[in-house]
């Protein structure tokens, strides 16, 4: 194994140079060209490689990859995954995107989530180079994970589940936190609001109706749900009215609600309901859409087991085990998990700042990911 790790080592140019590349590709969720462009670079890779590549055709949302290093072995395969798609608006990075500071690469999807892409490429990539024939191994590339895959119409979602189905375990390369491993999110439900009111002259305001005051009054009405462990709502955007000297009679809103359970995720939805249908200023209206879900990540027996046998690994290869770890955030975990596929998030790489223009990873963490998804892989 030692041997293998060296190897990684030796080829910390090759990677760094690999990451740069394709967060130098800025790839939005919205942008189709610069995610599939990000996809074929990494396409490019695998062929030279003599790697099998499935590409399933999105008309709107970049196109999803499933790479498969030893396809003609009749073993369940382990699964390696990493969304290319970024929260970043094109240019918010400057130009280039990416810049190198000591012991730091910083960049748009750095750490959330090409450098754990990367990471896994480069673990297959060694354990190719030593002839490892014990399974398939799969890196699947997702294209519209940070919209909930609301693009795609969860088609991609639907993708990753059938090319991980009867899969030995999931393990999603998002950012990791040193020493824990997630195995419990939130869901999320992203709905939008609005509001109708009645307009008038702001000189004789009493005969309006304000929709922007009917929209206040339900985001103060979410806003007594606040539970660390159980439902949040959250008043992200907001637009309504026209000029300062006019009672407005159109507002919208748009609410991020997380939940534990799929119990809290109905109890949410209720909460919805009856807060969109009821008018605080009488004579308003409000519609409320369902942009985008997420399911919750729960805690499953074989997600646990994962873990157990993924720590079993590092114990007998010298390696520091993973605590359990839970997270507020959602990931592309959640939703295979409830295809009862086991899975374990967050076996990334090592940064910070995440959907934040100084988001950043540290280089060495790279070799660090690469070992564990290596050892994991070889071992399981």
């Amino acid at each position: 194994m030692q041997k293998l790790f060296d190897k990684i080592e030796s080829l910390e140019n090759e990677y760094i140079e690999f990451l740069v590349d394709i967060c130098n590709i800025e790839s939005p969720s919205d942008y189709k060209k610069g995610v599939d462009a990000v996809g074929e670079y990494i396409c490019e890779k695998a062929r030279n490689l003599g790697w099998e590549i499935e590409i399933q055709k999105q008309q709107v949302s970049g196109d999803c990859i499933c790479i498969t290093m030893n396809p003609e072995i009749a073993e369940k395969p382990i699964v390696f995954s990493g969304h290319m798609d970024t929260v970043h608006p094109v240019g918010l990075f400057g130009t280039p995107p990416v810049r190198i500071e000591n012991d730091k690469i910083y960049g748009p999807g750095v750490v959330d989530c090409k450098g754990g892409i990367v990471a896994a490429f480069f673990a297959m990539r060694v354990l190719n180079y030593c002839g490892f024939k014990g399974r398939p191994i799969k890196l699947i590339l997702q294209s519209d994970e940070e919209v909930s895959s609301a693009t795609s119409n969860k088609t991609t979602v639907s993708f990753m589940a059938e090319k991980s189905k009867g899969c030995i375990g999931f393990l999603n390369c998002e950012g990791y936190t040193e020493g824990y491993a997630t195995v419990k999110r939130k869901g999320i439900s992203k709905y939008l609001f609005e509001v109708t009111g009645k307009a008038a002259h702001s000189g004789v305001c009493y005969n309006g109706i304000s929709a922007i005051a009917e929209a206040a009054q339900k985001i103060l009405e979410f806003e007594k749900y606040k539970n660390p462990e159980g439902i949040t709502f959250n008043c992200g955007t907001i637009n309504g009215g026209t000029v300062p000297n006019t009672v407005p009679e159109k507002c919208d809103f748009a609410v991020d609600i997380r939940f534990s359970t799929k119990e809290e995720m109905e109890e949410a939805d209720k909460i919805v309901e009856k807060v969109s249908k009821k008018s605080y200023l009488a004579g308003t209206t409000c519609k409320a859409t369902l942009l985008s879900r997420r399911v919750p990540m729960e805690i499953k027996d074989d997600n646990l087991k994962l873990l157990e046998k993924i720590n079993e690994i590092f114990t007998e290869n010298n390696m520091p085990t993973l605590l359990k770890n839970s997270s507020n955030g959602g990931s592309d975990a959640s939703d295979i998990s409830s295809y009862g596929i086991p899975c374990v998030d967050s076996i990334g790489v090592r940064g910070g700042a995440i959907h934040n223009k100084g988001e950043f990873v540290y280089k060495n963490s790279i070799a660090e990911a690469a070992k564990r998804l290596l050892v994991i892989a070889y071992c399981i």
